[in-house]
């Protein structure tokens, strides 16, 4: 999975013809997160088919940020989500960004950016 990020005027109909674009293109958003500053706002999505967006976008000419998502499962139960995060912060890797694209009874499905992969895929793996 790719996160994507993009920056549009903060003003009504502009998430809708992002997402209308994408829709059109046949790409399926997994997961989103928006936040409005100084008059604009930042739009994070993640998705399955990294060219086809990458197409798309260019096509729009909308400029972007791309990124390689850890893409993992949580068992369900006290402290599991703490227990992550600590052992990436003791490792010294930043969380950009955190997405939770699933839960059932068993646990949570989360997306993750981070600014040192390898380091924190081998923290999470120990």
């Amino acid at each position: 999975m790719t996160e994507f990020s993009v920056r549009l005027a903060n003003r009504p109909g502009q998430l809708a013809s992002l997402t209308r674009l994408l829709a059109d293109a046949g790409v399926e958003i997994e997961a989103l997160a928006t936040v409005a500053a100084d008059g604009h706002s930042h739009i994070r999505f993640v998705v399955q088919n990294s060219a086809r967006v990458r197409r798309v976008l260019m096509a729009a000419d909308l400029a972007f940020e791309e990124r390689d998502i850890l893409d993992m499962y949580l068992q369900r139960g006290s402290g599991s989500l703490a227990q992550m995060v600590e052992g990436l912060a003791h490792s010294g890797v930043n969380i950009d960004s955190m997405y939770l694209l699933h839960s059932d009874a068993e646990g949570f499905h989360l997306a993750l950016t981070v600014d040192d992969a390898d380091t924190a895929i081998r923290a999470i793996a120990g």
